[in-house]
């Protein structure tokens, strides 16, 4: 078997190389499976994709900017019977990518998504607006409509089967894909596990959140997708 590890990376030069290299590629390998590591550029102005592959990533461009565009991308390039997606920012601990493979693997799970709030969020990682209103709030919204069990419905870390992605019907160009996603998942009644970690502070790179434009664009989403 083998695991597609998919970055989505726009200017963020200085910490891209740092993400790839703390893919335990050792262990997973150890463990009986393939490991490919591919980086979408999603159009960056910096050096971005010379320093991925100078850590060892396949790069592909997408010159349509957006967190759903690059995505759908990478997913599209990447030839992996598991799927594992996280930020390049080294927000996430792409270390424990095991506990997620081993999930799939062993549990039989078809999607497994990080919990920051079941774990641990590292003072100054996440804005308070975020962690204390504007993150439980989505998350306990997107529940109430869609019928789902989430602690964290906008964690970034992720893994699932290729089958399973192949189900969810996926479009979203823009930050909107997160909850996208996450409601997939749960309508087309894949067998969902959350796995608690630990979040940390950008590692460099420049911030893509714009917290009221994104937080009304995901509030728009739900109530046009639930109600329309």
């Amino acid at each position: 078997m083998k695991v597609s590890f998919v970055i989505p990376a726009l200017n963020e030069e200085g910490i891209v190389g740092k993400t790839i290299k703390s893919i335990p590629v050792e262990d997973i390998e150890e463990a009986g499976y393939e490991v490919e590591i591919i980086v979408i550029n999603n159009n960056s102005t910096d050096n971005t994709e010379q320093e991925a592959r100078e850590a060892g990533a396949t790069v592909f461009l997408e010159m349509n900017r957006g967190y759903g565009n690059a995505y759908k991308r990478g997913f599209k390039e990447a030839t992996g019977d598991i799927l594992v997606m996280g930020d390049a920012d080294g927000t996430y601990p792409l270390e424990q990518s095991m506990r997620f493979i081993n999930m799939i693997i062993e549990d039989g799970c078809d999607f497994v998504i990080g919990s920051r709030f079941d774990g641990t969020i590292e003072e100054g990682a996440m804005p308070a607006l975020h962690q204390y209103i504007g993150n439980p709030m989505l998350t306990k919204m997107l529940n109430i409509l869609f019928h789902s069990h989430y602690s964290d419905t906008h964690c970034g870390m992720r893994a699932f089967t290729r089958e399973a992605y192949d189900k969810m019907e996926l479009t979203a160009p823009g930050m909107e894909y997160a909850i996208e996603m996450v409601i997939e998942a749960s309508e087309k009644n894949l067998r969902i596990k959350e796995v608690p970690i630990s979040y940390r502070k950008r590692g460099g790179g420049e911030a893509k959140l714009s917290s009221f434009d994104d937080g009304w664009r995901h509030i728009k989403y739900m109530l046009t997708r639930k109600f329309n």
